[in-house]
């Protein structure tokens, strides 16, 4: 078998678009990123341009319809509301048909364990090739994809003491990962500290791209590393983008890593303080005599009620008329000019101010964040996304109202909405109605073959993000706001498949220098006499289960061996290097 599938003949599209290619294959990422970025930077100049053609909903999203189409106030906004131009919850949800699922089972046990024994008793509706145990759903769900050693210690510990410490991350020890990011220093510089380094260009933000990657494989404290990938993308900013050179990687310091099991509304106000989003929105540039609605407009459609949230284009122009005066001053730090603010009487949604004192305007637009991040649409579309995230992809509501009402009754907090969804029955029921992206299937893959640092790790890093960014899945480097999407349809291409295999390939086969990665035949301890049993115990050392009667027959006939052949060395002939791989590529680990 070749080292390397060829999919240089193949048609890489698919019926949703391939979300890692912008244009040629061959552009630069920078500069792709760049031209994404701009059609995104300002929406109202975009539709100025476009004229009054007809406007694909689809391209431009529900604002442009309701822009081109709806009267206007006497502010140039208009009336209308993107909810009426008949759009998606989010972007996430135009990629899925049909409306939430019923998964059969709704209801909260008392605990995660309780759950997860209820919903055992209930046959699924959408039953999938996964087994149900509930030690492997829990692992592929809430980390970055199980390992023998973490399989192991949760049977030990149990589900409900395993969830507590992860939901306590500084109790978990994480002296590996420590190690390894000692080889990024410029991650724990503050702004001042990041100016003083000679010709620092984009090293911040390359550290913290392979930082992320390292973290996502070999911390322990994986529930919060899948919290601080979720709200990263909830609040997304490009990672690199011109303007972040001393700004992004405190940015994930100070706002995602640091609130990222805290409260929502202080994630939002440290969010809209921000130095790097502020440039990344252009809010830096906003003023009371040009205001720059692409700020207070993805406050609203992003960040807090999302698109159906009942605002309107006026709300979008008096979100953006709030946030002027917070800027980026020359040192790279938050500002707030009281000279650029907009002062008038200003509503958004149930929110109002008479916004008289251009001096108070930081402290109303605190009070307007803290209003949105408290607002019901803003808890069902964070709960929605929640679900998203460890569910399904399209939830049962029942499970998103529940998690909404733990959102609204514990003022944000994130914590006791986690518990709740892993209290639910609908949680421990929906094994393999989720689809690992491409770096999560990547870095799954690195984590279950038990691939370690040595001392060269930060090369081998280099080399997994750059495979990321051929994946078209690099941590962080999502260009538009609305951050990477989380379901199946959106990845679905013959270049997204091709790609995650050869990666199988290269992590397999020991291609990454400067890892300890275990030869392919010391997988498994020596025991099984036969073919047929040497299969079963390396699926089940890959994949936590049992291969299917096809996709072993489909190893075998590969092997050209029956299976009762006996086994003469551990390599298969030299062919184990091959089988590892394909035992990956199967569905099993796919699905999480």
């Amino acid at each position: 078998m070749a080292d390397r599938v060829d999919s240089s003949t193949l048609d890489t599209g698919s019926q949703y678009g391939d979300p890692a290619q912008y244009g040629d294959p061959a552009q630069p990422v920078r500069r792709r990123r760049s031209l994404v970025r701009r059609v995104f930077r300002s929406r109202r100049q975009l539709l100025v341009a476009l004229g009054s053609g007809t406007v694909a909903a689809a391209g431009l999203g529900s604002t442009a319809v309701v822009m081109l189409s709806g009267g206007a106030d006497d502010d140039g906004s208009s009336r209308g509301s993107p909810r009426d131009a008949g759009a998606f919850a989010d972007r996430d949800s135009s990629y899925v048909q049909g409306g939430a699922l019923d998964l059969g089972v709704d209801g909260v046990a008392g605990t995660p364990s309780g759950a997860a024994e209820a919903a055992l008793k209930v046959a699924p509706r959408y039953p999938t090739p996964l087994s149900r145990d509930p030690i492997m759903h829990l692992l592929r769900r809430a980390t970055f994809g199980p390992t023998a050693p973490d399989a192991a210690q949760l049977r030990r510990d149990g589900i409900d003491a395993w969830l507590a410490q992860q939901l306590n991350p500084d109790q978990v020890p994480d002296d590996a990962v420590d190690r390894t990011l000692a080889a990024y220093p410029l991650l724990g510089m503050s702004t001042a500290e990041l100016r003083a380094v000679k010709d620092l260009g984009q090293a911040a933000m390359t550290q913290l791209g392979h930082a992320t990657i390292a973290r996502q494989v070999w911390s322990h404290r994986q529930l919060y590393e899948v919290m601080v990938d979720f709200w990263a993308n909830h609040l997304n900013i490009t990672n690199p983008f011109d303007g972040g050179d001393v700004t992004r990687s405190v940015s994930d310091r100070e706002v995602i890593r640091k609130h990222a099991l805290g409260r929502f509304s202080d994630m939002l106000l440290a969010s809209a303080r921000d130095p790097a989003m502020l440039r990344y929105l252009d809010n830096a540039s906003s003023d009371k005599r040009n205001v720059n609605e692409n700020y207070g407009r993805e406050l609203l459609e992003l960040h807090t009620v999302g698109i159906d949230g009942g605002y309107t284009e006026t709300d979008v122009r008096h979100s953006a008329y709030l946030m002027t005066g917070r800027t980026v001053g020359n040192d790279g730090l938050f500002r707030y000019d009281a000279r650029r603010h907009w002062t008038g009487k200003v509503k958004v949604l149930g929110f109002s101010h008479d916004n008289k004192s251009a001096a108070q305007g930081l402290q109303v637009g605190d009070a307007y964040l803290t209003y949105l991040a408290k607002h019901e649409s803003t808890a069902r579309y964070i709960a929605r996304k929640l679900a998203v995230r460890f569910v399904a992809d399209s939830p049962p509501r029942s499970l998103v109202d529940r998690l909404a009402k733990a959102y609204l009754d514990n003022g944000t907090a994130i914590v006791p909405v986690l518990q709740v969804l892993f209290r639910s029955l609908e949680f421990w029921i929906a094994t393999g109605l989720k689809t690992r992206r491409p770096l999560e299937n990547f870095v799954a893959a690195v984590r279950v073959l038990g691939i370690e640092p040595e001392s060269g790790t930060p090369d081998a890093i280099q080399e997994m993000y750059q495979q990321a960014q051929r994946l078209g899945n690099a941590p962080l480097t999502w260009g538009p706001p609305n951050g990477f999407p989380d379901v199946a349809g959106a990845w679905s291409s013959a270049h997204a498949m091709l790609g995650i295999w050869n990666s199988h390939r290269a992590l397999a086969q020991g291609k990454y220098r400067g890892v300890r990665t275990p030869k392919p035949e010391y997988l498994i301890p020596p025991g099984p006499t036969t073919v047929g049993q040497y299969l079963d115990a390396l699926a089940v050392r890959l994949v936590f289960q049992p291969l299917a009667a096809r996709e072993k027959q489909a190893i075998l006939t590969f092997l050209g061996a029956p299976e009762a052949t006996k086994i003469k060395d551990m390599t298969l002939g030299g062919k184990v290097k091959d089988v590892v791989p394909l035992v990956l590529d199967s569905v099993y680990h796919a699905l999480r």
